[in-house]
C-alpha cells in the first residue's frame, strides 16, 4: 500500500495538555481512502485535517452503513511512541465491516495507515500522565442512492484526537436499565458500528437524569443476563473468580477486555466467560461475595463500579472503594501502554 502524503502547511498549535478533554481537538493531518466495485480500496493519502464534501443522498446517513474503531498511541519515559495492539483493532473493523455488509478494508492496512499517520503527526502526542493520542478510523457509504442496496462505494478515514483522561479510578453508579437493550443476539452487537451507540443514548440520558454514570445492559432475549456496562465491557470479582460475560454475538468483543483476560490468569486467578444474571449478581451483592466491578474499554481503560441500582434497589460494592483488583489492572495495563512496564506479551508497536 502507498501511501501519498500532503503536509498541512498552516499546523495549528498544540493545546495546554493540563486542559484536554475527550475527542474535542484534532491533529493537522486525516489518512482517507476510497472504495468502489471497480477499483476496489485505493488513493490511499494523509491529508490536511478538514471537512468532507459528501452527496446528501450518501447511504450513511440514511442506513447507517459505518463502523469505526478505537485505540490510542502514547508517550513514551524516553520521549518514543508506541501503539497498544493496532492489528487487533485491524481485525475487528475488518470483522465490523464484514457484518455491515461494507468492503473490508485489510487489517494490515489499518495498521500501515495508522502508524503512517501518528508518526507524521508524532508532535501531538502528548506526555503528561494519563494523557493520550486517540486514533478514530472509521468507514462509511457513500453510495449515492436512496434505494436499500448492498455498499459499492465507500470511504475509509482516520483522524487523531489529543486526549486527557476519559474517566479515572473514582468508583461510579451505575443503573440496571430494565426497558431499553443496547443490542440482540443475530443483530450488530458484536459490530463497532454507531447504530449500537446512537441505541444506547435515551437510557443513558435516564440514568444520568437520575444520578448513574453508566447504563447497565441486560440481553435482548430473555432480558435477565448482564452484557456490557455504558460502552464498555463489564468483569465482576465473585468468591475470588472473575466473571465476564461471554460473547454471545450481542457484546463487542473489546480489546482491553481480551487483554483483562490474559493479564489476569497469568496471575493465577481463575476467569469465567459466562452468562450471568442481574439475579445471581443481586446475590451475590447481598451475600458479600460480590468483590468488585469494573467497565473496561480503550478510553476509560479500568472504570470500577461502586454501586449498581436495579429496581429501585441500590447495592454498593467495596464500600464505593476501587478495589486491589481493579487498581492492578489499570497500573499493569496502562504500565504496559506508556511503556514504563516490561511488555512479556508483545502488545505494544514501537513507532
Amino acid at each position: 500500500m502507498d501511501i501519498k502524503i500532503i503536509r498541512n502547511e498552516s499546523p495549528a498549535q498544540l493545546p495546554d495538555e493540563n486542559a484536554l478533554g475527550f475527542g474535542e481537538i484534532f491533529t493537522d493531518h486525516m489518512f482517507v481512502a476510497d472504495y468502489d466495485d471497480a477499483s476496489g480500496w485505493h488513493d490511499f493519502r494523509i491529508v490536511p485535517y478538514g471537512p468532507i464534501s459528501l452527496s446528501p443522498a450518501a447511504a450513511v446517513f440514511h442506513y447507517g452503513a459505518e463502523v469505526f474503531e478505537g485505540l490510542k498511541a502514547y508517550r513514551t519515559p524516553d520521549g518514543g511512541v508506541q501503539l497498544f495492539r493496532p492489528m487487533e483493532n485491524g481485525l475487528r473493523l475488518a470483522r465490523s465491516c464484514e457484518r455491515i455488509g461494507i468492503p473490508a478494508f485489510p487489517a494490515e492496512d489499518t495498521v500501515r495507515a495508522v502508524e503512517e499517520l501518528v508518526r507524521l503527526d508524532s508532535r501531538w502526542v502528548p506526555g503528561k500522565d494519563g494523557t493520550s493520542l486517540y486514533i478514530r478510523p472509521f468507514v462509511f457509504s457513500t453510495d449515492e442512492n436512496l434505494s436499500l442496496h448492498g455498499v459499492h462505494r465507500a470511504m475509509y478515514v482516520i483522524v487523531c484526537s489529543p486526549s486527557g483522561i476519559y474517566f479515572g479510578l473514582d468508583p461510579v453508579k451505575i443503573m440496571l436499565e430494565t426497558e431499553d437493550v443496547r443490542a440482540v443476539r443475530g443483530g450488530t452487537g458484536e459490530a463497532k458500528c454507531g447504530g449500537n451507540y446512537a441505541a444506547s443514548n435515551r437510557a443513558a440520558d435516564r440514568a444520568a437524569e437520575l444520578g448513574y454514570t453508566q447504563v447497565l445492559w441486560l440481553d435482548g432475549v430473555e432480558r435477565k443476563y448482564i452484557e456490557e456496562v455504558g460502552a464498555m465491557n463489564v468483569m465482576f470479582k465473585i468468591s475470588s473468580k472473575v466473571v465476564t460475560p461471554k460473547l454471545t454475538g450481542s457484546i463487542l468483543p473489546g480489546i482491553t477486555r481480551k487483554s483483562c483476560i490474559e493479564l489476569i490468569r497469568s496471575w493465577g486467578i481463575e476467569v469465567e466467560e459466562r452468562l450471568l444474571s442481574i439475579d445471581e449478581l443481586v446475590e451475590a451483592a447481598e451475600s458479600g461475595a460480590l468483590e468488585e466491578a469494573w467497565g473496561c474499554g480503550t478510553a476509560a481503560v479500568i472504570s470500577p463500579i461502586g454501586q449498581f441500582c436495579y429496581l429501585g434497589k441500590e447495592h454498593v460494592i467495596n464500600d464505593m472503594k476501587t478495589g486491589e483488583l481493579s487498581k492492578r489492572l489499570f497500573d499493569e495495563l496502562t504500565g504496559i501502554q506508556y511503556g514504563k512496564r516490561p511488555d512479556p506479551f508483545g502488545w505494544t508497536v514501537r513507532l
